[in-house]
């Protein structure tokens, strides 16, 4: 029975179904992100418009680290289940806790050093911008680290179930 990955791939004109096959990983890494992105960024507006109203930077932060849990474990199951090691979860935490404070830099700077703020500037510049930084910019200097160093430092050995068979044996 074809997995859900090789039934979408069906779907996908032939001539990029290589490409897609041969990056897998990134593939799946990026609709884990982009499935991840809408949680913080729900959770992210949910919280700036109640409970953290003057606190952009921790309301981002707060959705960050739960996206980062969800995160975790759909990468665990689904993009990187071929590679692994025995400490992964800690090295994933540690790995995505520098990339909590990578996400909230742009933010903090468009807040505190460039003043895109109320009084400073109106209501719907200070969520522009806000949105622009933290969400975008953030996001994905977040995203370009949190791949090159899962790869580099989380999941870099095969996990016993592709060590016993062949690495060909991998679903897609």
């Amino acid at each position: 029975m074809p997995s859900p990955t090789q039934r979408a791939l069906t779907r996908v004109p032939q001539r990029f179904r290589p490409f897609l096959v041969k990056h897998r990983t990134l593939v799946k890494f990026m609709m884990v992100g982009g499935s991840c992105f809408v949680l913080t960024a729900v959770v992210n507006f949910g919280l700036k418009l109640t409970v953290l109203r003057d606190k952009p930077v921790l309301a981002l932060t707060v959705a960050t680290a739960l996206a980062t849990a969800v995160s975790y474990v759909l990468n665990r199951q689904w993009s990187f289940r071929a590679a692994g090691r025995q400490r992964e979860a800690v090295l994933y935490f540690v790995v995505s806790a520098v990339a909590v404070v990578v996400n909230d830099l742009p933010l903090a700077v468009s807040r505190y050093l460039l003043e895109l703020r109320e009084p400073a500037v109106g209501h719907l510049t200070q969520e522009v911008a806000d949105f622009l930084s933290g969400m975008i910019v953030g996001t994905l200097l977040a995203m370009g680290f949190r791949f090159w160093a899962m790869n580099r430092f989380v999941f870099t050995r095969l996990s016993p179930r592709v060590r016993a068979g062949d690495r060909a044996s991998e679903r897609v």
